[in-house]
């Protein structure tokens, strides 16, 4: 495909979002660019003062089947389609009094706001544009001539190389608005597709897409050597993709899967109930706490580990006050996540001014439905999120001594959390707050003795002269496939145990918790994290 600069003498243009429209086609009329438009587009150009055309006139049918029909005629499409240097199709366009359009300018139905909203299944329907797409694809295939245009923030591109080339526009832009066309629709179409699956209860489509919008390019992925990028879904879940930076340089990847790993973590535990505090490391929490306050949560999930808390995530669930914001800001904190903040709170914060502070508007709800996925070499894996709860589950005690009501309640925490720590692993906790955590490990017992030996580390710091994990319950997010990860957390000092069950060995391992007077709770479920 040569290079050939592309004259625009008729744009035809029909958006849902009329952002930036009306400038655009002032400015496409002082190029001498005749408008062709349809239904309210055209009146909103008409309102301004330009001089437009209905799409009606241009293909001889009215809009018809309440604005379904409209769009869908040889004389849009053949316009759009044919090869302005092939002699046939010239020929097929004089003889069918076909007129050329050289740039195409739409934005679709908002079928994702309408999901988003709740809007019943046939509102949902009459959001799906046809028209849109179908001409979309015509004008991006054709791009060698023609020049679409999907999204607003490129009206001044293409305007700007119209002035330099003399009402033109270039392959080299034509290409570039040509990919980022086909990937709209097909975001698009991902969104439609995933939504039928979803209100016919489809569990595993023949056909599975994903489609996102560019939040923004990053500096780079994991590590420097690799390229990354982060991109918004559809789906309306509060966290980093719909927070709103306050201060702070650019996240980078690490960031930002740190600090959702944070913020999910964080919004097991209800705001109305009380303030929690999630700090994460690697993706993996490294205190967490429950607290009258925030502040008393933040200190308490500190104490878990201060060492890794040092240029940790901080993720709360409640709005963060000044007195949280100057005790969080002692210490080198990456980022602070939270629904809100006071002023106060955002001016103490400001003084950090590498520190990310994110604000979210709310959070996300740990029961919702929803998809992850994750990529394998020639595939993809998806899956439901992990929605369970364990406070919608019926415990089952295991053993001759029931948990006290405290340690259930230590049980239930430390199994919330678990929830969010890398398998296989052992959370012990005290008084509504982590003590020792083992994370990622290939044995859980080893993930027992670090959880352990953290904990001790922990006691000599704060000068205590014993672990906090005596005294403690443990959690575990799967089975104990044998006694010996128990017989660790239970010399360690803990009391009680919660854990799904299902080992061939339960027996053993409900024998071992009876021999050592400790209470064990089975959940029926577990929290493999991977």
């Amino acid at each position: 495909m040569t290079e050939k600069p592309r004259h625009i003498a008729r744009a035809l243009i029909s958006v849902s979002d009329k952002k930036g429209l009306v400038e655009f086609a002032h400015a496409l009329s002082k190029f001498g660019v005749e408008l062709v438009s349809t239904g309210g587009t055209a009146k909103a150009l008409a309102d301004s003062g330009l001089r437009v055309r209905d799409v009606s006139e241009l293909t001889g049918f009215p809009e018809m089947m309440d604005g379904r029909v409209k769009t869908l005629h040889p004389k849009v499409h053949g316009g759009l389609l044919a090869i302005r240097d092939d002699d046939k199709h010239v020929a097929a366009m004089q003889g069918h009094g076909i007129q050329p359009i050289d740039l195409l300018v739409v934005n679709l139905y908002p079928f994702e706001e309408t999901v988003a909203k709740g809007a019943d299944y046939d509102d949902c329907i009459e959001n799906i544009d046809i028209g849109g797409p179908a001409m979309i694809r015509a004008a991006a295939k054709n791009h060698a001539d023609v020049a679409v245009v999907v999204d607003a923030s490129d009206y001044q591109a293409v305007l700007d190389e119209m002035k330099a080339n003399r009402g033109a526009t270039t392959l080299a832009l034509r290409r570039r608005l040509a990919a980022k066309a086909y990937a709209r629709t097909g975001a698009y179409d991902a969104a439609i597709s995933n939504w039928f699956a979803s209100e016919n209860k489809t569990e595993a489509p023949d056909y599975r897409a994903f489609g996102g919008a560019l939040a923004e390019a990053l500096r780079y992925g994991e590590n420097p050597h690799q390229q990354a990028s982060f991109y918004r879904t559809p789906e309306k879940r509060f966290g980093v993709a719909t927070a709103r930076q306050v201060q702070g340089k650019q996240l980078s990847y690490n960031n930002i899967n740190d600090t959702d790993a944070a913020y999910e973590c964080v919004a097991e535990f209800d705001p109305a109930r009380t303030a929690a505090c999630a700090i994460i490391k690697h993706a993996n929490p490294c205190g967490v706490a429950e607290g009258a306050s925030l502040i008393e949560a933040y200190r308490k999930a500190v104490a878990c580990d201060s060492t890794s808390a040092f240029g940790g995530i901080v993720a709360l669930n409640q709005p963060l006050d000044a007195e949280t914001a100057k005790v969080i800001t002692e210490i080198f904190t990456e980022v602070i996540i939270a629904p809100d903040a006071s002023e106060e709170a955002i001016a103490i914060v400001g003084a950090k001014k590498a520190l990310r502070l994110l604000l979210t508007g709310g959070l996300p709800d740990s029961r919702a439905l929803g998809l992850t996925f994750k990529s394998v070499a020639g595939g993809m894996l998806v899956q439901t999120r992990d929605n369970g709860s364990v406070d919608d589950l019926k415990l089952k005690v295991a053993t001759k001594r029931a948990p006290t009501d405290q340690e259930m309640q230590d049980l239930r925490f430390a199994f919330r959390v678990a929830k969010h720590v890398k398998s296989n692993t052992i959370v012990y906790a005290k008084d509504g707050a982590t003590v020792g955590i083992g994370a990622g490990q290939m044995s859980r017992v080893d993930a027992a003795r670090i959880a352990a030996r953290k904990a001790e580390d922990a006691a000599k710091e704060l000068g205590l002269p014993a672990p906090l994990t005596k005294g403690s319950v443990v959690a575990s997010d799967a089975f104990f496939p044998f006694a010996d990860g128990l017989l660790v957390a239970i010399e360690a000092g803990a009391t009680a145990v919660i854990q799904p069950g299902g080992s061939m060995r339960d027996d053993e391992v409900i024998k071992a918790a009876d021999e050592a007077g400790i209470a064990m709770v089975l959940t029926g479920m577990r929290h493999f994290r991977h």
